[in-house]
């Protein structure tokens, strides 16, 4: 049997009942789920696409990943061949499962983040690989590792990683053959720090060797329900995960495929929702501040990592007793335990009367 840790939000359950309790209702900014409404354009092009009785390609199709190749030279100044992309069953299950598909071994390392999606862990586990947090790579000595986990912006902290920074990372892991995998998903969310993808040639300088991107559809285009997401990199790489990924039957489902197509040559959609987060961002910080909380990085990204000194499970009480829900620090690392995580993925009227009661 797998040693994983028990799920997470199952903890959190007594705290989501105390809010619920509240009169006004629960406001819920734990998970992060998006609440507005799926893009016309995807709904269209699922519609169109309703009628796909044969088998999906593991592949993709050549219109998604020319429509993924597009969006991240035209949003990210990334070059890269639609023939390095490949679609996924959302992120999570690649995070979850790129260990054992690029071959880990166990009782090799996994690095990622001190403070870290939890799914980084739990996909070293997966493989029988033992899961590394931390935030510097030189304690590792000269021990070689064959994957290392970025993330930028960070989820839970919504800290940036400058491009100066992630050049440093991509040196150190090819002096030692280890892979780096980049989890981009709140790349289109920079609020006062401008994210940068590790295939940009300021950080890869040209070359994208040993180094593979993960995007994700959810946020951008409230595509949760959907599930998809894409990743994209060395082209040895992604061919060791399509033949493995085909093996498995791991494939996005037409019709979805043909509406990812159709979000990723959209921008107005996504900028509109941008402009949505960036509203409730500018009502909800302020209000935590004035209430006792002080917010740390969170400068890009759905998220305030927020303290006010006390344990962050006292933190989640006190916002459960006004009816507001968040995800404790400690679910993203032991750096975290004074920390809590805040979403601004509610409605507008909810994050209204969140500000309204933290007054």
């Amino acid at each position: 049997m797998l040693a994983l840790p028990d799920f997470p939000w199952d903890r959190l359950v007594p705290y989501q009942d105390l809010a619920r309790a509240h009169p006004g209702g629960i406001v819920d900014l734990s998970v992060g789920t998006p609440v507005d409404p799926v893009p016309p354009v995807a709904r269209e092009a699922l519609a169109a696409a309703a009628d796909s009785p044969g088998y999906p390609l593991t592949y993709g199709t050549p219109r998604l990943r020319e429509a993924a190749a597009g969006w991240l030279r035209r949003r990210h100044g990334v070059t890269i061949d639609p023939a390095d992309v490949l679609p996924t069953i959302g992120s999570k299950e690649l995070v979850a499962w790129l260990p054992t598909l690029l071959g880990v071994r166990p009782g090799e390392r996994v690095v990622f983040p001190e403070l870290a999606y939890p799914t980084y862990d739990v996909g070293a586990r997966l493989a029988g690989a033992e899961p590394y947090a931390t935030d510097g790579l030189l304690s590792l000595g000269p021990e070689r590792v064959p994957l290392v986990w970025v993330n930028s912006p960070s989820n839970p902290t919504g800290r940036v990683l400058p491009a100066e920074h992630l050049r440093k990372v991509v040196a150190w892991a090819r002096e030692r053959g280890a892979i780096v995998a980049s989890d981009e998903c709140y790349i289109e969310l920079g609020w006062e720090a401008h994210p940068v993808s590790v295939l940009h040639p300021d950080v890869c300088e040209g070359s994208h060797e040993n180094l593979l991107a993960v995007h994700s559809l959810s946020k951008r285009s409230n595509f949760a329900g959907y599930r998809a997401g894409f990743v994209a990199g060395d082209p040895r790489l992604v061919r060791r995960l399509l033949e493995v990924r085909k093996h498995a039957g791991m494939m996005m489902p037409a019709p979805v495929q043909a509406a990812t197509a159709a979000v990723l040559d959209d921008d107005a959609h996504a900028d509109e929702q941008r402009e949505r987060y960036a509203r409730r961002r500018a009502v909800l910080r302020p209000a935590l501040e004035r209430a006792g909380w002080r917010i740390e990085h969170s400068t890009a990204g759905l998220y305030l990592w927020a303290t006010n000194g006390t344990g962050c499970w006292d933190q989640v009480r006190a916002l459960a007793e006004l009816g507001i829900l968040v995800a404790p620090g400690e679910f993203y690392g032991e750096a975290g335990r004074e920390h809590v995580r805040i979403a601004i993925t509610a409605t507008d009227e909810r994050v209204d009367a969140a500000v309204s009661r933290l007054q």
